[in-house]
């Protein structure tokens, strides 16, 4: 599983030869040391022992030595086949305090229970109090429509049915909404699907969820872009699948790489968010669209196309998605509907062929048996109405406004430092920096003068050093602030 953070294990582990202490000693210090001060998130899986000894160049047996005794310790833990992932300095502490109550109980019976713990399910998500704080492209809440909203919800509210009974409003209220939605999505995205293709779901979270957990079995091979998503990897291994990375180019995927993957192995899916690849906001190419769906015919494999950002595009003319073209009948298209509504009545979606959503509707109905039907009998007028493509169209002209303000910015303040193209849809803008220096020393130099950096943000290997900016969330006068505040800390660092 790809990391959320590409971490410069040099930058805050330094080995010395020349040092009396063994280097393997030196190797389980340096670590120690890094999972105390929070340079790695809980539950990361770090690289293979190969890779790392070439970024440290010490013998494989020294690293593997070194973590021995780490796991030992209670540090890391070394799955099988799997790889070795962070414990947290908490998780440590808590290792010791269970091992010193035991000697103090020995003969006391063991209390409690036991389970199966998750070592990809840790939430990297992070909270500051700072005044000014990046994301990876939120919407500003400040800008949410409530008021047609609120009219339609308490006009639902007050509206006396004529059906007899519950069930009935609740079978009204899904067919409508269905029926709907399809239509919407028909015309919006170009596809061609009926009610009995779609499913919609509380969150674009648990229809991904709901997919992987329906398609993936153990070991089955899904191959994703790297970088990637971290928390679509979450999802996916934790439904037990084996993550394969391609790279990345300039017009998306490498073709030449999953040609390759697929030559050599049996693969399952391919993960990819099309139009909008997360992290670095590069579209699939018109080409390459016409041979990822040739290479899922000829291999047989499945492409779940997450495109989680459609709404929001800032051209006239906005690709569509792979689905649109899909004759095979091989993508799982999920994506989310209303991130610009108040929390709650957004939802996620999912469309694929119809047998393949009726099985997904009964896992559904275990997950979320009941759903709020009054918001959906709300919505559902919304859209009938047309408020939907009005604020759609409003959002758009807002946020386009924003970006193209941050884009001055940037040119403005760090032009020759970094390089960027244009996202043409989306919150966010990726940037690669051209100096090298430490993110994490920068993160916390930002942090310094005000300005919070999450890690989930930072992308650093040894091909880039790169920042993830969600710039929807603020204001003309915060813009100018935070890329102040960008250009301050980073003259900082490198002084």
């Amino acid at each position: 599983m790809d990391s959320p953070v590409q971490i410069p294990f040099k930058s805050f582990i330094n080995l010395d030869p020349n040092d009396k202490t063994a280097l393997y000693l030196q190797i389980v210090f340096g670590f120690i040391n890094s999972i105390q001060l929070g340079h790695f998130p809980e539950g990361i899986k770090l690289p293979g022992t190969r890779i790392l000894c070439k970024v440290f160049n010490v013998n494989r047996n020294t690293l593997i030595r070194a973590f021995h005794d780490l796991e030992l310790q209670g540090w890391i833990k070394i799955l099988p086949n799997q790889g070795t992932f962070i414990l947290s300095n908490q998780t440590h502490k808590h290792k010791a305090e269970s091992k010193i109550s035991s000697n103090q109980n020995a003969n006391t019976k063991n209390r409690g229970f036991s389970f199966s713990h998750s070592t990809v399910l840790e939430n990297p998500l992070e909270e500051s109090d700072l005044p000014y704080q990046f994301n990876d492209g939120l919407p500003d809440i400040r800008l949410l429509q409530t008021d047609v909203l609120a009219r339609l919800y308490l006009s639902k509210l007050k509206n006396k049915t004529k059906f007899k009974s519950w069930e009935q409003i609740k079978a009204q209220s899904h067919a409508d909404i269905r029926n709907n939605f399809s239509n919407f999505l028909n015309l919006t995205r170009g596809l061609k699907i009926s009610s009995s293709s779609l499913l919609t779901t509380s969150s674009h979270e648990i229809s991904l969820y709901l997919v992987a957990k329906s398609l993936i079995k153990f070991g089955d091979k899904v191959v994703v872009a790297s970088p990637s998503y971290y928390k679509s990897n979450m999802t996916l291994s934790d439904c037990g699948a084996q993550i394969v990375s391609i790279p990345i180019e300039k017009d998306g995927i490498s073709i030449k790489h999953l040609k390759s993957v697929c030559k050599a192995q049996q693969i399952k899916a391919l993960y990819l968010t099309s139009n909008y690849h997360y992290p670095t906001t590069i579209a699939l190419s018109a080409k390459k669209r016409m041979e990822v769906l040739e290479l899922a015919n000829e291999f047989e494999f499945v492409i779940i196309e997450d495109d989680y950002d459609f709404d929001l595009h800032y051209d006239n003319n906005p690709v569509l998605p792979l689905a649109a073209f899909d004759i095979f009948k091989r993508v799982i298209y999920i994506g989310s509907f209303g991130r610009s509504l108040p929390s709650g009545f957004g939802f996620g979606f999912i469309s694929a062929i119809p047998e393949f959503i009726s099985e997904l509707e009964k896992h559904k109905n275990i997950l979320e048996p009941e759903v709020d039907v009054i918001k959906e009998q709300a919505l559902n007028d919304w859209i009938q109405e047309g408020e939907v493509h009005r604020l759609f169209k409003k959002n758009r002209k807002v946020y386009g406004a924003r970006r193209d303000e941050f884009i001055a910015l940037l040119n403005k303040k760090l032009k020759g430092r970094i390089k960027f193209q244009v996202p043409a849809r989306g919150l966010a803008v990726w940037i690669e920096w051209l100096e090298q220096f430490s993110l994490i020393k920068f993160r916390d130099e930002c942090a310094s003068q005000g300005l919070f950096l999450p890690k989930t943000i930072l992308h650093q290997n040894k091909n880039f050093t790169a920042t993830r900016l969600g710039f929807g969330h603020f204001n003309v006068a915060e813009m100018e602030i935070v890329v102040e505040i960008l250009q301050k800390s980073l003259d900082k660092i490198l002084s």
